[in-house]
C-alpha cells in the first residue's frame, strides 16, 4: 500500500521535512530568513522622530534613503508604521481622520546613526476635509513624490474591501515616471484579517490589474501577516548598496509654489 502524501498548508513556521523527521534542523533557508527578519525588525525598532514639516520647503535636505508611506485616511497606514516600528504612537492617528496635514520624518539607524528615514504622508481622500484642503495636499504630495531627491520607494496603503480608488489611481500615475526610472513601490493591502481567502485573492487579483503588475502584498497588523517580508523589503531598500540616488536634483522653493496656499506648478494641477 502507497503511502498518501501529506496535502494542505503545514503550519505556519514549519515544512514537510520537519514534520516527517521531527528530529533534523530547519533548513538553512528558513534560518537565513528568520535570521534576515530579526534583522529588519530590530532596525526598524530604532525609529525615532526626526521632524515635521507643514510645507515642502520645510523639509530637512537628506542624502540617506527615504521610504514614503502614503494612502488613503483610515487606510491603516498610521497602525502598519507602529506594528513595523514595534511601537504604540510613532505614527499619530488622529481621531479625526484627514486632520493630520504635515509630513513626518522618522530617522532609522543603530546607536543614533541615520542611514534611512521614513516619511508618512498625510491621509488624503477624507469627505470631512475642506475642499482647498484638499486640493493643496494633494499638490504637496505630488510634488514631494516627483521631486523629494533621496526619495528609495513609496508604499500605499488600501484597504482592500475599499479597492484602489480615483485617488490612488492619481497618485499612481504621478509616481509612475519615477517608477519607471528606478523608484521602488509596493502596495499594501491593509486589514487582511478582515478577508476570506477567496475575497483575498480576488483583491489581489483586482489590485494587480490596477496597478499594473506591481508589486503587492497583504498585510495585517492585528495577524501580523506579512510583517516579516515587508520588513525584510524595507530593509533591503535602505541598504542596497547599488543604489546612488535615483537621479533627481533638488529645486527651488519657488519652483513648488506657494505650498501654504496649495499653488503648484501647472504639471501637478
Amino acid at each position: 500500500m502507497s503511502q498518501r502524501p501529506i496535502q494542505g498548508p503545514t503550519p505556519r513556521g514549519l515544512h514537510l521535512d520537519a514534520i516527517l523527521n521531527p528530529n533534523t534542523t530547519p533548513s538553512e533557508p528558513t534560518k537565513d530568513r528568520a535570521a534576515n527578519s530579526e534583522i529588519a525588525l530590530n532596525w526598524l525598532h530604532t525609529a525615532r522622530f526626526l521632524t515635521t514639516a507643514p510645507q515642502l520647503n520645510n523639509l530637512p535636505a537628506m542624502d540617506v534613503p527615504e521610504i514614503a508611506f502614503v494612502g488613503r485616511s483610515n487606510a491603516g497606514k498610521s497602525t502598519s508604521i507602529n506594528t513595523l516600528t514595534q511601537t504604540r504612537r510613532m505614527a499619530f492617528a488622529s481621531k479625526t481622520p484627514g486632520r493630520t496635514q504635515s509630513i513626518n520624518l522618522f530617522a532609522l539607524g543603530h546607536h543614533g546613526e541615520t542611514d534611512a528615514v521614513l516619511a508618512d504622508l498625510p491621509g488624503y481622500g477624507y469627505a470631512a476635509v475642506p475642499k482647498e484642503a484638499k486640493l493643496r495636499w494633494q499638490r504637496v504630495m505630488a510634488n514631494y513624490l516627483m521631486t523629494r531627491p533621496n526619495l528609495r520607494a513609496v508604499v500605499m496603503l488600501c484597504d482592500p474591501r475599499r479597492g484602489l480608488t480615483e485617488l490612488d489611481e492619481i497618485l499612481l500615475d504621478v509616481i509612475r515616471p519615477r517608477v519607471t526610472a528606478g523608484l521602488d513601490f509596493l502596495v499594501l493591502l491593509t486589514k487582511a484579517d478582515k478577508l476570506t481567502r477567496v475575497e483575498a485573492n480576488k483583491a489581489m487579483s483586482i489590485a494587480k490589474l490596477q496597478t499594473a503588475g506591481g508589486s503587492l502584498k497583504l498585510f495585517s497588523a492585528l495577524k501580523r501577516q506579512g510583517v516579516d517580508e515587508v520588513a525584510d523589503l524595507l530593509h533591503q531598500w535602505a541598504h542596497d548598496p547599488q543604489w546612488q540616488g535615483n537621479g533627481q536634483t533638488s529645486r527651488e522653493p519657488e519652483d513648488f509654489g506657494d505650498q501654504s496656499l496649495g499653488d503648484a506648478p501647472d504639471a501637478v494641477a
